[in-house]
């Protein structure tokens, strides 16, 4: 047995310590239980950290998400309710309007992630349609079974009074009483001004194609076309066609979901918004502006067609001398005033036989010909062939274009 000496102790159990490994065993826990204090302090530290990094992380990653989701829109993140368009299609509609629109809508809920907006393609019966360009387009349904939906607008182009229907006219105005923004795209302000949507005393302003304005005078003598490229304000909206579609569907987009997604589909469209109040003829621009006077000198020409002024009587009219109008026209256009005044009677005239059905007498008449020869003479000299004979070649090459694989069937027997 080992001998007991100062710094021996003897434990309870009977076993003895050493007191110097004892009091070595204190120093080496203090000094491990040091180490491993600063350990934890250093490792909490790291965890802290590391848990901000990936939290921040984390969180930029879901802004990231929303952001290529949602680029640069105002849309709210609750669901919101599905804006339905109804597009009409008449025979002959134009075409490129139809895809501009439809083009315009999806490309809304492709930027959103959602679907914001839902839409139709009608036809009075439910049967394929005819575009101006001779395709035929199938549509989703008729005018009897067809969705109640927030927008109706109506496409029409070459035949602008040949199919409006009893059936169509009540559809609108129901559309219109229920609260509906309607509108008519190129020539579609014709069924709305007789649905009483426009064109009336109430609401003169309408927007149609520049070519059509002198025979929808004729017809709704009330109206007051504008010469802009849309009227997008209000319940009942109009378009002249064409690219002009397109910024109606903005403002449209605009009015429903904000400056921004607007914008942001003009953009992919590679389009540059366009005011409503931009004039249809930018040729007109250089030289040509309102107010002066062959401005004044044409569009005084274009509302007098049926009665057409002398020479004299134009320029009492128009407060100038003879001599002034006749070196104005000369610089503008290079033709004499009169010569002028003829060349828009005659166009006027070819715009009757392109859209109505009027007789040629009927067409003599309303653009200042006392005689049908007389008409038929000035309308060979300028387009090379009667009016009867323009009419019937147009016609003509509207009804090859239904059925073309029957009609090269029945060429090859």
């Amino acid at each position: 047995m080992r001998p007991l000496t100062a710094l021996t102790k003897l434990r309870p159990d009977g076993v003895a310590n050493d007191a110097g490994s004892q009091q070595s065993a204190l120093v080496k826990s203090k000094v491990v239980g040091e180490r491993h204090t600063g350990v934890s302090v250093w490792n909490n530290s790291l965890n802290r950290i590391a848990s901000a990094v990936l939290i921040t992380f984390a969180a930029r990653l879901i802004i990231l998400a929303k952001i290529s989701i949602y680029p640069a829109s105002n849309i709210m993140d609750s669901a919101p309710a599905l804006i339905r368009f109804n597009f009409i299609l008449q025979p002959e509609f134009p075409f490129s309007a139809l895809i501009l629109a439809s083009e315009a809508l999806r490309i809304v809920n492709q930027n959103s992630g959602r679907d914001l907006f839902g839409w139709q393609f009608v036809s009075e019966d439910g049967d394929n349609v005819r575009a101006s360009n001779g395709m035929w387009f199938a549509s989703d349904c008729g005018l009897d079974d067809s969705d109640a939906a927030d927008v109706y607008m109506l496409f029409e182009g070459n035949l602008p009074t040949q199919h409006i229907s009893r059936k169509l006219l009540g559809y609108l105005r129901s559309a219109a009483r229920f609260g509906a923004v309607v509108g008519g795209v190129d020539t579609g302000a014709y069924a709305l001004a007789q649905a009483g949507l426009g064109g009336n005393d109430a609401q003169p302003e309408v927007v149609l194609h520049w070519e059509a304005v002198p025979t929808f005078r004729e017809w709704f003598p009330e109206s007051a076309p504008l010469n802009s490229i849309n009227m997008s304000d209000g319940p009942a909206v109009f378009s002249a066609g064409g690219v002009a579609t397109l910024d109606l569907m903005l403002d449209l987009i605009s009015r429903f979901c904000g400056e921004a997604m607007a914008n942001e589909v003009a953009n992919a469209l590679v389009h540059t918004r366009r005011d409503s109040n931009t004039r249809q003829r930018q040729d007109q621009r250089d030289g040509f502006h309102p107010g002066n006077l062959a401005t004044l000198m044409v569009r005084t020409m274009e509302q007098n067609l049926d009665f057409p002024f002398s020479l004299s009587e134009l320029a009492e009219e128009l407060n100038t001398p003879k001599r002034t109008l006749a070196r104005i026209c000369e610089e503008a256009f290079g033709i004499s005033p009169m010569r002028l005044y003829l060349r828009i009677r005659l166009q006027a005239a070819r715009n009757f036989l392109f859209y109505e059905e009027h007789t040629i007498k009927d067409v003599a008449t309303a653009c200042g010909f006392s005689y049908p020869a007389a008409f038929t003479r000035a309308f060979r000299s300028q387009f090379g062939m009667s009016p009867s004979a323009f009419r019937a070649e147009f016609r003509k090459r509207q009804r090859l274009t239904e059925y073309p694989e029957i009609r090269r069937l029945i060429g090859r027997s």
